[in-house]
């Protein structure tokens, strides 16, 4: 049976349930799940709750079933294929079966392989009809899950690099003073994609140069993101906001052994040695650390060294900048490049999207054809 206008609806409600998941179910995918009965009625929807709680899929079973509804010969409509393995939760897909549905339909195959395609299988062998729609429902799947698409093919992070800057490219004067160059709008925006992440990085040096909280105040979340800081030397002190609760931290350094880790330590901050040999920290590895502990999207809020440094070792995934209608002059620079010897070595990126936020521009970026690396 072809995916049809009736389906595109349902995958559609279903894609905007998951949008509710955002700052709740990491590491687990953003999913959501309409349950209709045999005569076509839809009796139950659910969106996948904190780890180690339900999926969607039961969580629109649960609703079906508190409504009375009888569900054997109907319809299940999920943004992505329900799981097959036992995880923290069973697999939804014995909960399907129990059900005795009809028929599936999914936007997207789950890029974990623990699954990829075994729940379909599992569906199909049960006797239930299942169909997988491709291009735009798939695509936006995708796009609300790019952090865990990219955890699971790349074994890292999708890494989002923010930036708030004047229209000359500066994000702050030379004396440092940066507060605020955009307006209230765009800085409640940034804190909604904060929230989107399971981590937020910076540097030392903005830590010591502005003792932020890099937490989500501005917009609504049940679950706060990880703080992470790339401390070298462990120059941070103890005493720092990035470390208040609620929330937890970690802190990669090139070595544990300053007399400042022990207080890191005692305010229950997790240190991590990842050496590089020149006596940074290693940013691979780092981002290989970050995704074995469930983080699906990095969002980066650092100096214009941190920056640079990411930017040169190719592991931006993604711009996202705040363009205030304003001229600095002289100041800091969005990161801290190096010279080209020809126009031809820029880095190109290719705008994603470009939306207004108040008086400000902010404007998404990504290296060209970096979404390929997920298909």
């Amino acid at each position: 049976m072809p995916i049809d206008e009736h389906d595109q609806r349902q995958l559609q409600r279903a894609l905007e349930l998951a949008h509710d998941a955002i700052g709740r179910s990491d590491p687990n995918p953003r999913v959501g799940c309409v349950l209709a009965d045999a005569e076509g009625r839809v009796v139950g929807v659910g969106v996948t709750q904190r780890a180690g709680e339900p999926h969607a899929e039961v969580m629109a079973l649960r609703a079906a079933h508190a409504a009375g509804a009888s569900l054997p010969g109907g319809t299940a409509w999920v943004s992505l294929e329900p799981c097959s393995h036992h995880g923290r939760t069973p697999p939804c897909c014995d909960a399907l079966v129990a059900a005795r549905l009809a028929r599936v339909v999914v936007s997207a195959i789950d890029p974990n392989p623990l699954v990829s395609g075994a729940g379909v299988q599992r569906l199909r062998d049960a006797g239930i009809r299942v169909d997988v729609a491709e291009d735009a429902p798939a695509e936006a799947t995708r796009e609300l899950n790019i952090g865990f698409f990219s955890r699971m093919r790349r074994q890292r992070p999708w890494v989002r690099l923010k930036v708030a800057a004047s229209l000359d490219g500066r994000t702050a004067l030379a004396d440092g003073s940066s507060q605020w160059i955009t307006g209230e709008a765009a800085r409640a925006d940034a804190h909604a994609w904060r929230r989107r992440a399971g981590a937020v990085l910076t540097g030392s040096g903005t830590i010591l140069a502005d003792n932020p909280r890099l937490d989500v105040r501005s917009v609504p979340t049940e679950v706060q993101p990880l703080r992470v800081v790339i401390d070298s030397q462990l120059r941070v002190p103890a005493a720092s906001r990035v470390f208040d609760p609620p929330g937890s931290a970690l802190v990669y350094c090139a070595g544990a052994s300053a007399p400042s880790a022990e207080g890191l330590r005692q305010r229950g901050v997790g240190l991590i040695e990842l050496p590089s040999g020149d006596g940074h920290v290693d940013l691979h590895a780092m981002l290989s650390d970050l995704a074995r502990r469930g983080v699906n999207e990095l969002h980066v809020e650092g100096g214009e060294q941190l920056n640079a440094a990411l930017l040169a070792a190719d592991l931006v995934d993604e711009l996202l900048l705040y363009l205030a209608p304003r001229l600095l002059g002289p100041g800091r620079a969005i990161a801290a490049l190096p010279a080209l010897a020809r126009l031809s070595d820029a880095s190109a990126f290719r705008i994603v999207e470009a939306t207004r936020c108040g008086d400000d521009l902010r404007v998404i970026a990504r290296p060209r054809d970096r979404e390929r690396c997920l298909d």
